[in-house]
């Protein structure tokens, strides 16, 4: 028992990071005042870029720098179109997912039958012996690591410097925040370039590290999840964190459950759509107390911004 519920934990984390980092970039581009909708399809092209350059060069951090490059590029579309020519944020983000999801599979048509060599985790010792915890939380591939250490640079960033203060005033009031001499559009830039290269670490971390391979569809509404993250998480960064995680321990268990040998009455296809549909539950619910998205959400969130 103990066992497999290590494993459970440790399987949890690994399935919650390309969530959590998806989710991380996106919150950081909302808190800026611009909805990009996206995340999926950044996520793809992340993914193949990563396989591609990990392929090519035969080196896994090489590969994670192609993807996020990638997921920057294809943002990079985004911003010119919302922040430039003032198209509408939800119509292009939705675009910009199709067409990334497309062109990822058109882009790795090449790659399916290609394997990486499997990136080994960074065991740490004397803590990866601890019980229970020990495998779950010391043994992991090093992304898992540095995903923590982006989170908690983030989380204080926003909470505690002078950079998350002038991001939530360009989210809050990108107008007033022009007025006293903010580059309210290059700040929009930078967060919008920072959720594209976090979209593209989650999608490079699915392809180089989590299965190192390339198909069609792996990123499986990953980037759809990580938006309602950040609506769950009410837009705080350690929220999501434990929000990913949360959402990770769904998708494993139904994992197990139908890997396993009990005789659960369950159909598989239920099984498989849970995380989906605890995602539907969990907006509705949210979506349902409008004074607590009116208190977090940014008050230009999704608005457009002409300067004067």
């Amino acid at each position: 028992m103990t066992d497999l519920l290590s494993s459970v934990l440790f399987a949890t984390i690994i399935a919650a990071t390309p969530i959590a980092l998806a989710g991380l970039g996106e919150l950081v581009t909302e808190k800026s005042g611009m909805l990009n909708l996206g995340a999926e399809g950044l996520m793809a092209v992340g993914a193949i870029a990563a396989f591609v350059g990990a392929f090519t060069f035969g080196s896994e951090w090489l590969g994670v720098l192609f993807g996020m490059a990638a997921g920057v590029a294809l943002s990079m579309v985004f911003a010119f179109l919302t922040l430039q020519l003032l198209a509408n944020q939800v119509a292009t983000g939705l675009a910009l997912a199709i067409f990334g999801t497309g062109f990822a599979a058109f882009a790795g048509k090449a790659y399916e039958s290609q394997v990486l060599t499997p990136v080994a985790p960074w065991v740490i010792p004397w803590l990866s012996d601890l019980p229970i915890l020990g495998k779950a939380l010391f043994s992991h591939q090093p992304i898992v690591y540095i995903s923590w250490l982006i989170f908690l640079a983030v989380a204080w960033i926003l909470a505690r410097s002078r950079i998350g203060l002038v991001l939530k005033a360009v989210g809050e009031s990108p107008h007033n925040a022009h007025a006293v001499g903010l580059p309210v559009r290059r700040i929009r830039l930078l967060a919008i370039a920072f959720g594209g290269a976090m979209a593209g670490l989650g999608g490079a971390f699915l392809s180089v590290f989590y299965t190192p391979f390339w198909t069609e569809h792996m990123v499986a509404g990953r980037g759809w999840i990580a938006l309602a993250l950040v609506v769950f998480a009410t837009w705080r960064p350690l929220r999501l964190f434990f929000g990913a995680h949360l959402f990770g321990g769904i998708l494993v268990v139904q994992l197990f459950v139908q890997s396993s040998s009990l005789q659960i009455e369950i159909p598989s296809q239920l099984l498989t759509a849970m995380p989906y549909l605890v995602t539907i539950v969990v907006l509705v619910f949210i979506s349902g107390n409008a004074k607590l998205i009116r208190l977090n959400s940014p008050a230009s969130l999704g608005l457009p911004f002409r300067p004067d």
